[in-house]
């Protein structure tokens, strides 16, 4: 089910996201306790932290937040489509225009990476929000690079803003079978990358499952690992 969220007119995708779960779970913004400042702190001792990348900076803070005894919810908008809006330095409009890729759960695995250890945590419960994004460039005289200076190359523009259009859909990553609902459904007892049909994300998504672990490698053939899932991970959590 689509929820266009209007009620906030906030300049940032992370902004609108704060005050939404603020409200959503009666929650203060911008706490400072234990040391953090904690982007949503609940009556009830719950954190929310919204991070809409590179997730494994916040390891360490999620890892403190539990063991002083906070449930914590880690909530990872996962973008389905974003439309892009580029104006000249002056606001005058260049474009409006659907960028051609699109999200899938999936997207979500590189962030994943650096969580392993904490994925399974009694208390910590991933979030992922399936959205629509709205960017807002601004086209520049000539090429420049990105005061972060991540560009490989230069272009002609920079990214001003992000702005959540619509929210699509929610998925809670909490229990080993919720990881393990990742896996395709057809799959033989022992499988390897292959047999997931999913070229682009098979191997990174079997190096994280056996990381949690809910999947352990039986053997080799040849350069070829195998897999089961762990007769456990169908237990509760």
């Amino acid at each position: 089910m689509t929820k266009t969220i209007n009620t906030y007119n906030e300049s940032s995708l992370h902004n609108t996201l704060k005050l939404y779960y603020a409200e959503k779970y009666n929650g203060q913004t911008e706490v400072e306790a234990d040391g953090h400042i904690y982007d949503i702190l609940c009556e009830d001792g719950h954190v929310i932290e919204i991070q809409t990348k590179n997730l494994s900076k916040l390891a360490d803070k999620i890892k403190d937040a539990l063991a002083k005894g906070h449930k914590v919810i880690l909530v990872y908008p996962l973008v389905y489509r974003t439309r892009i809006i580029t104006t000249d330095e002056e606001g005058k409009p260049v474009s409006n225009r659907l960028s051609p890729k699109k999200g899938n759960i999936y997207d979500i695995l590189r962030e994943l990476t650096g969580l392993t250890e904490i994925l399974l945590k009694r208390n910590f419960t991933l979030e992922v929000i399936t959205i629509n994004m709205v960017e807002h460039r601004v086209r520049t005289p000539a090429p420049v690079q990105t005061t972060n200076k991540t560009r490989r190359y230069k272009k002609n523009w920079l990214k001003v803003n992000k702005r959540l259009d619509e929210l699509l859909e929610t998925k809670q990553f909490k229990s080993k079978k919720d990881y393990i609902a990742l896996l395709p459904k057809e799959l033989p007892q022992e499988f390897c990358a292959k047999d997931l049909k999913m070229p682009r994300y098979a191997h990174i998504l079997l190096w994280v499952l056996s990381r949690i672990p809910v999947i352990k490698q039986t053997g080799t053939k040849g350069n070829t690992k195998y897999y089961v899932i762990a007769s456990e991970a169908w237990q509760s959590r």
